[in-house]
C-alpha cells in the first residue's frame, strides 16, 4: 500500500478544514443527503485515500465522512451520519463539469486547487471500473471479486468500457459502463452487511436468474471511525447491467396513459416475487413464528399506527378500524400454532424496483430496503408477505398518478375510465399478480387475508406519513387505500 494512499491522521485535520465550508454548502444539496432541513454543525474524516498518485490531474479523492447535525427540535445532537464521497481535483474545472462543481479550495494543502463531483467525469469514473477489475486493496478500501465455480472470476469486466453516470437515483449514485455493468455507490453507509450484496450473492449461489449477480464490489475495512466496531462498510457493488430494459413503475405508467391492460405484466412480476423468495428461503435460514413472535410483530404494527396518527391528523378517523387489522394478527397466534414462516426478502418492493427486459423477463433488484430503517432491521427475516403488500401499494399508486390529489371518496363517481384513477385498473394487477405469486409458490397470497391485510396497512400507514412530510399532494393515495382497508378486510 502507498504511504500515499491513505493521509496520515497529522493531514487529516487540514484536509477537513479546507473542505469544511465547501461541503456545508454543497451536501445539503444533494438528492442522496438523509439529513435536509438540519444544519451541519461539524464533520469527522473517517478515511482518506488517494486513488491516484499525489499530484496527477486530474486526481481523485476518497472520503469518508461523519456529518454532525442537531435534531429537528434543536436541542440535541443526532448520531453522526457517515457519508462516502468522490471528490475530483483541479487546477481547473473544463466547462463541461461545470455542474459537478463543488467549490475553490483556499487553504490546505489543496489551496488554488477545484474540487468537485467525481463521478461526473469519465476519466475519473472510468478508474473505479479499473480498480474493481482487478482484486486488491488501497488504504482502506478493499476491492473484490465474485469468484466463479472453478474459483476465478465470476464474469468477466472489459477494460475501457465508456461509463456514464445516471441522474435519477436518491440514496445513492450509480454509474453505468458500456451498458455492460452498473456500480451502485451507497452514499451514507453503516458498518454491517449490506442486505443489496448480501441477498443478490446469496441468490447467485441458488443460480436464480430473476437478480443479476453482483461481479465486483467496494467495502472499506479499517475504518473504525464509522461506528461499527471493526465491521466493513459496504460502498458499492458492481453488477450485469440489464440493457434496454424498462422499470416497472414507468412500464406501468406507459401503459395507464394509452388505457391498456397491464394483467399479464403484473402476473408475470408475481411470479418473478415467488421465484426469488423461494430462492431466498433456500439460499438463507428461515423460521417459524411462535406465538410471541407475532404478538410482538402486531404489537409493532401498532404502535406504529399510533405514531402516525398523532403526526397525520388526517389518519385519525381511520384508526379505530385499522387497528382490527392488527388484532387479528395477534388473535393468529392466540389460537395456537400460526404456521407463519418468516425469511429475508426484498424489504423494499415495489413497482420501480423491478426491471422488464426487451425478452419481456423480469428482475429484481434493490435489496438494499428501506435505507432509514436500521441494518440490523433490515436483515431480519420477514414474513413474504411484506414484498407482496409493497408491490399491491404500489399498483394503487400508479394507477393515481396522473392526479393524486384527486379525492378518495370522490373517485367512484369521477368513473373507472378517468385517467385520474382507476381502481379497476388497479384492482386487476393486484389480483394478476396474486394469481402469478400463486403459479410459482403453489399459495394464493389471497388465502392469507388477515396476513396480507395487516401488512398492507402497516404499508399504507407508513406512506401516509412519507406523503404528509415530504409530498402533501399525494397524501390521498395512502389515505384512499387506509379508508378501504379500515373498511373491507377483503383483498
Amino acid at each position: 500500500m502507498s504511504e500515499a494512499a491513505t493521509r496520515p491522521s497529522a493531514n487529516a485535520g487540514a484536509l477537513l478544514a479546507s473542505l469544511d465550508p465547501l461541503l456545508r454548502g454543497w451536501l445539503p444539496r444533494q438528492r442522496w443527503f438523509a439529513g435536509k432541513g438540519r444544519p451541519i454543525t461539524g464533520f469527522d474524516l473517517v478515511a482518506a485515500t488517494e486513488l491516484l498518485p499525489p499530484g496527477a490531474e486530474p486526481g481523485l479523492l476518497h472520503l469518508l465522512i461523519r456529518v454532525h447535525q442537531p435534531s429537528t427540535a434543536g436541542d440535541r445532537e443526532l448520531p453522526a451520519d457517515c457519508y462516502q464521497l468522490l471528490i475530483g481535483v483541479r487546477t481547473e474545472l473544463p466547462p463541461r463539469l461545470a455542474p459537478a462543481l463543488i467549490g475553490h479550495v483556499t487553504g490546505g494543502a489543496l489551496a488554488g486547487r477545484t474540487v468537485y463531483e467525481a463521478l461526473h467525469d469519465p476519466r475519473l469514473a472510468a478508474l473505479l471500473l479499473e480498480r474493481l477489475r482487478v482484486p486488491g486493496r488501497l488504504g482502506v478500501l478493499r476491492f473484490a471479486r465474485a469468484e466463479g465455480p472453478s474459483g476465478g472470476p465470476s464474469a468477466d469486466i472489459p477494460s475501457g468500457l465508456a461509463p456514464r453516470a445516471l441522474g435519477a437515483e436518491q440514496s445513492n449514485s450509480s454509474l453505468v459502463y458500456g451498458d455492460s455493468f452498473i456500480l451502485k455507490l451507497f452514499r451514507r453507509v453503516v458498518p454491517g452487511v449490506n442486505p443489496d450484496l448480501e441477498l443478490p450473492l446469496a441468490l447467485a449461489r441458488q443460480e436464480c436468474r430473476r437478480v443479476p449477480p453482483p461481479a465486483a464490489w467496494i467495502t472499506a475495512e479499517g475504518a473504525d471511525g464509522a461506528g461499527g466496531a471493526g465491521e466493513p462498510l459496504v460502498l458499492g457493488v458492481l453488477q450485469p447491467y440489464v440493457s434496454g430494459a424498462t422499470d416497472g413503475w414507468e412500464l406501468a405508467l406507459q401503459v395507464l396513459a394509452k388505457g391498456a391492460d397491464f394483467s399479464e405484466e403484473a402476473r408475470a412480476l408475481g411470479r418473478a416475487t415467488a421465484e426469488v423468495h423461494a430462492a431466498l428461503a433456500a439460499a438463507l435460514p428461515t423460521v417459524t413464528l411462535g406465538r410471541a413472535q407475532v404478538e410482538l410483530l402486531a404489537c409493532r404494527m401498532t404502535e406504529r399506527l399510533e405514531a402516525a396518527a398523532r403526526a397525520v391528523p388526517a389518519l385519525r378517523p381511520y384508526a379505530p378500524a385499522l387497528r382490527t387489522a392488527y388484532e387479528a394478527l395477534a388473535d393468529l397466534a392466540s389460537e395456537g400454532g400460526t404456521g407463519l414462516t418468516a425469511q429475508r426478502v426484498h424489504g423494499d418492493l415495489h413497482l420501480g424496483q423491478c426491471l422488464r427486459a426487451p425478452s419481456g423477463e423480469w428482475t429484481l433488484i434493490d435489496f438494499e430496503g428501506e435505507p432509514a430503517r436500521p441494518l440490523a432491521e433490515r436483515r431480519m427475516p420477514q414474513p413474504p408477505a411484506r414484498d407482496i403488500a409493497g408491490m399491491l401499494r404500489s399498483f394503487d399508486y400508479a394507477s393515481r398518478s396522473a392526479q393524486p390529489t384527486l379525492d378518495a371518496l370522490d373517485a367512484p363517481r369521477a368513473g373507472a375510465a378517468t385517467s385520474a384513477w382507476s381502481s379497476q385498473w388497479a384492482n386487476t394487477c393486484r389480483a394478476a399478480y396474486c394469481a402469478g405469486y400463486a403459479d410459482a409458490d403453489g399459495h394464493d397470497p389471497r388465502m392469507s387475508p388477515v396476513l396480507l391485510r395487516a401488512h398492507e396497512t402497516d404499508k399504507a400507514v407508513y406512506e401516509a406519513v412519507y406523503e404528509a412530510r415530504h409530498r402533501p399532494d399525494w397524501l390521498p393515495v395512502p389515505l384512499a387505500a387506509l379508508d378501504r382497508l379500515a373498511t373491507d378486510a377483503s383483498l
